[in-house]
């Protein structure tokens, strides 16, 4: 059996809920072997980031270029990198191995109301990463600063994902979590045709790192040789089971459960 890898390039979350912590958890219960190049430090709880400490970007290339020249990859999500320095050489390490599969999930603000990512680096995201993304996972808010649009309806999430794709993305993803309406919907577009992926929205606030693990579901199906759309409704289902099966950790907004959808898996398999 070949192993499928998969490669998070994004920030540490001491708390667990997040960043490389939550891809990692999410690579290997969807049995995909998981690599990490971390791109900052964050000293964070569920009560908010207390402290940013990035890495160099040599430091973030080198753990890139061990990667790339030994182990490789199947696919590969961005997280949070930080700055526009980051951005760039990350961008250029991707080309130089000539990874494919890049899904890139564009964290700017944490749940708690942190900046993760630097102003000047959303015009290097914009021109240097999203031309080599698969798949782009931006919830409303950040669809709105990457689209420059305000996004109030389901007519302006469609515009906005056209604008994402004709920025370079193959494949947008703008996640429903931030809108009123009473079912969330999350709406992929292949620069073609739109799906759209009802779900039930659940009133809980432990959604932190929900936007990491739903990127990090769809690179480890990805990597397994699925379709972007299987890839999506993977995610989509792996995410409402990781919302549902509330963990209650800590006192602000905890983190999702990571093996509530395996957990439900080999509980249909048993029936």
């Amino acid at each position: 059996m070949t192993i499928k890898k998969a490669l998070t390039i994004a920030g540490s979350d001491s708390g667990g809920g997040a960043g490389i912590q939550a891809d990692l958890k999410t690579f290997q219960e969807l049995d995909v072997f998981g690599m990490s190049a971390i791109t900052a430090v964050t000293a964070q709880n569920t009560l908010g980031v207390h402290g940013v400490y990035p890495l160099s970007v040599e430091a973030v290339v080198n753990q890139i270029e061990a990667i790339g020249s030994d182990l490789g990859t199947n696919a590969l999500k961005t997280g949070m990198l930080f700055s526009s320095d980051i951005i760039r050489a990350v961008s250029k390490s991707i080309k130089k191995f000539q990874w494919e599969n890049v899904v890139v999930d564009p964290v700017m603000i944490a749940k708690g109301g942190a900046s993760l990512l630097q102003n000047e680096a959303v015009t290097s995201l914009k021109e240097h990463l999203l031309p080599l993304a698969m798949v782009i996972t931006p919830n409303i808010p950040e669809a709105e600063v990457l689209a420059e649009m305000e996004i109030r309806t389901m007519d302006d999430r469609l515009e906005a994902a056209k604008r994402l794709h004709q920025q370079g993305a193959k494949h947008v993803v703008i996640k429903g979590g931030h809108d009123d309406a009473k079912e969330l919907v999350d709406v992929l577009y292949d620069g073609e045709e739109f799906t759209f992926f009802p779900g039930e929205r659940m009133k809980t606030k432990n959604t932190h790192g929900t936007g990491c693990t739903f990127a990090a579901v769809i690179t480890a199906e990805l990597a397994k040789g699925n379709s972007v759309k299987h890839a999506v409704e993977i995610a989509r289902a792996f995410i409402q089971a990781a919302i549902e099966d509330d963990l209650e950790i800590g006192n602000g907004h905890g983190p999702t459960n990571h093996w509530a959808y395996q957990k439900r898996q080999q509980t249909l398999i048993m029936k």
